[in-house]
């Protein structure tokens, strides 16, 4: 199946006939079976006062799955054109956003905190109150990265002490804060970021992880649900992933998702995938990854992607759309994973020494080919919208994608009617 979608390559000619192997038409097919059967769902409305063979049209206007990407530079472009194309971005495409809340630039003096419009600037890493603003206004689900990150480096402020039972007295006292200003209006948290090798990563309070969980527990409210996020899907399948949150949970916390990671911060990797080179990131072992993390008894999301395109060159960008629709329609295909959050939206604004070619937008802020294969994907064949005529009991039924709708009717009376429906 080739299909354009940008620009003037088609699949067969930027992918190798190695990748293409690996990618064959049974792998296709078996990805569209699954998410015929796992992403959608039938639908009997009987419809008030519908006369058969009344015209009734059915719009999705959500979908239950998370398709996401952080929202990191919210504001920091340098030209009002580009942020606002960036925010454009969220409500369109995406439904979900990652808020940057590293404890190491959130609060870089102790007790001043950046959560006013009016903070000292940090580059990727916006004051936190006009954001998650910015997301309400939208109906943007949130996630809140990350309160507590196990690598000390990236995630702690540099006053930090370092006696563990007071780190662990600041530890609780964090959670307490965010918990306390931001209550449910964040919906999600990642709890404690990359723990899976607690003691290679400097001074650490003992079982911090088990106690992080406990304290958000304790102070955050109970519909606010927690994730762990760790491991790359380059790893393959990680038992002792698993075996962590195995764990925690018996130990009785509260884990509601698994988040994995896949970053091809190497322009090199993406390349090499291309050419058949490389087989870290077939198809069978992305599946293996996501049927493992499936024994945690928990959804999983694909909590950060980066795609890095192997140049700026037309070629390059139709590697990376590439990469972006098979990668994606896997793991929407498979049935235990609950969302996507690509990582950095825009060229040029990923963390130093990550690459500058893995955005979904070029530096101008414009769609590149692989914002476009995601926007057909998300927004046209992942939505269900349908003209139905009404049956003789005045009902219709369909198969959809799982989601909100809108179903538009006229009655026997000559009135509009509205309804809103969940799949």
């Amino acid at each position: 199946m080739l299909l354009v979608f940008s620009g003037n390559l088609l699949a067969q000619e930027v992918m190798s006939e190695g990748y293409r192997r690996m990618w064959n038409d049974s792998v296709q097919q078996a990805i569209d079976q699954h998410i015929e059967k796992y992403r959608k769902a039938d639908a009997r409305i009987v419809l008030k006062d519908a006369e058969a063979g009344t015209e009734v049209s059915v719009e999705q206007t959500g979908s239950d799955f998370l398709f996401g990407s952080n929202i990191f530079l919210y504001g920091q472009l340098d030209t009002p054109q580009k942020n606002q194309r960036y925010e454009d971005a969220f409500g369109t495409l995406f439904n979900q956003a990652t808020v940057a809340f590293y404890w190491k630039t959130l609060e870089p003096q102790k007790g001043l905190l950046r959560f006013t419009a009016d903070s000292p600037y940090e580059y990727r890493r916006p004051a936190t109150d006009p954001v998650v603003e910015f997301c309400q206004k939208r109906g943007i689900y949130m996630k809140g990265h990350a309160i507590i990150y196990g690598i000390r480096r990236w995630g702690h402020p540099t006053w930090m002490s370092d006696d563990r039972r007071e780190m662990e007295r600041e530890f609780e006292a964090h959670i307490k804060t965010l918990a306390k200003r931001y209550g449910n209006r964040i919906q999600n948290w990642d709890v404690v970021n990359e723990c899976y090798d607690q003691a290679n990563r400097g001074i650490m309070p003992d079982d911090y992880t088990y106690k992080c969980y406990r304290w958000a527990m304790k102070y955050f409210p109970k519909e606010v649900t927690f994730n762990t996020n760790e491991c790359d899907m380059h790893w393959g399948p990680s038992r002792r992933y698993v075996e962590i949150v195995r764990n925690l949970i018996d130990r009785g916390v509260r884990i509601d998702n698994c988040g994995v990671q896949m970053h091809i911060f190497d322009p090199n990797e993406a390349m090499q995938i291309a050419e058949g080179k490389s087989g870290n990131l077939s198809p069978q072992k992305l599946w293996a990854t996501l049927d493992c993390l499936k024994e945690t008894g928990r959804p999983t999301f694909v909590s950060e992607v980066t795609i890095s395109a192997p140049d700026d060159t037309e070629h390059g960008r139709a590697v990376q759309r590439e990469l972006t629709r098979d990668f994606y329609r896997l793991w929407f295909s498979h049935p235990n994973v609950k969302g996507i959050t690509w990582w950095n939206m825009i060229d040029g604004g990923a963390a130093p020494g990550e690459p500058s070619f893995s955005g979904l937008l070029d530096k101008d802020g414009n769609p590149k080919p692989s914002y476009e294969v995601l926007d057909q994907l998300i927004n046209h064949e992942w939505k269900t919208h349908l003209t139905l005529k009404a049956d003789e009991e005045g009902g219709i039924h369909f198969r959809g994608f799982r989601g909100t709708y809108r179903i538009t009717y006229i009655n026997c009376k000559g009135r509009k009617v509205t309804i809103e429906y969940q799949l």
